[in-house]
């Protein structure tokens, strides 16, 4: 299998079948992000996709593998139903590389119903409607948005390369298209103060929409990123532990939307989920018992401790 670097996914995509299209971010400039600081931008060569798919049909097809399953008493395995295409955005790619590989797909891997990626609100808008029509029909589904938030200025400071207004348009498009998403929504991205006018931006941009998922991480500050230059400079602070998690609080809140509500990346200290409306309370209770049992010296010595996400 072709991998270059540390391989990133959610946590949801954890069964998927992973198959690398891109290598590196397009973007490359969010002040707090350092996942791909020495890895420039790659496309993978469709040679090397159409090896990995061979590779991963042949293992699921070897008489060996057959044989030691049924002297296991295992079923043999069809192969995955979904796979997830890596990198920091495949969804940049252009509408035919983006068919060509779900061709490719059905051709070595018919089980394979849906394929996913994590996509950036300026990939979307690279795509007709169209072509995002296309891209549903051919199986893309589920994409993974790290939005960040939905609050302006932040996006600004942190040079995400898109507004609030552009989220909402990009992502009604996705919806008119059948294609679904989930959102990443960066807890503390706002700085110190500023959660609460995060979390209820976000939420005004979040119940516009619909979004299968909105996944809870938790900022954390790298000294190789340029947001630690910027907090050095003095043009920056970075909001405390027990106050992320009370900005956690007012966005789970004022969501008003059905959509399952996750904090399960390495980036929390304490992970749960639920689903919105009906378990609100319980997560808000959640949240409370962290903010009442956690002083902020326990929760930030996590967050010191974290050699990387």
């Amino acid at each position: 299998m072709h991998f270059t670097g540390t391989i990133w996914r959610p946590p949801y995509e954890a069964a998927s079948l992973l198959i690398q299209v891109t290598a590196g971010c397009t973007h490359h400039r969010c002040k707090f992000c350092t996942l791909y600081h020495d890895l420039p931008f790659r496309l993978s060569p469709l040679e090397e996709v159409e090896a990995d798919l061979l590779e991963v049909q042949t293992a699921l097809h070897s008489p060996i593998g057959k044989l030691t399953a049924a002297l296991q008493g295992l079923p043999v395995q069809e192969g995955p139903d979904r796979a997830f295409l890596t990198g920091a955005n495949p969804f940049v790619l252009k509408t035919d590389r983006l068919l060509e590989i779900a061709r490719l797909m059905e051709q070595y891997l018919p089980n394979v119903r849906t394929i996913g990626c994590f996509a950036r609100i300026t990939d979307i808008g690279l795509k007709t409607d169209g072509e995002l029509e296309q891209l549903s029909a051919a199986g893309y589904d589920g994409l993974t948005i790290g939005v960040e938030t939905g609050d302006g200025p932040s996006l600004a400071f942190m040079d995400k390369g898109y507004t609030p207004e552009d989220i909402l348009v990009q992502c009604q498009r996705l919806d008119r298209a059948g294609i679904g998403y989930s959102f990443f929504y960066l807890t503390g991205i706002a700085g110190a103060g500023q959660g609460e006018r995060s979390a209820k931006a976000s939420a005004e941009i979040f119940n516009r929409l619909h979004p299968r998922l909105v996944g809870s991480s938790m900022l954390t500050v790298y000294p190789d990123s340029k947001l630690f230059q910027e907090i050095q400079a003095g043009n920056w602070a970075e909001a405390g532990e027990v106050e992320k998690y009370r900005e956690l609080k007012v966005l789970v809140s004022h969501l008003d939307i059905p959509v399952t509500f996750a904090a399960l990346g390495a980036s929390n200290a304490y992970q749960f989920q639920g689903h919105l409306p009906e378990d609100r309370e319980a997560l808000l209770s959640a949240l409370d018992r962290i903010i009442a049992r956690e002083g902020e010296d326990r929760l930030r010595s996590y967050r010191t401790a974290l050699p990387h996400l």
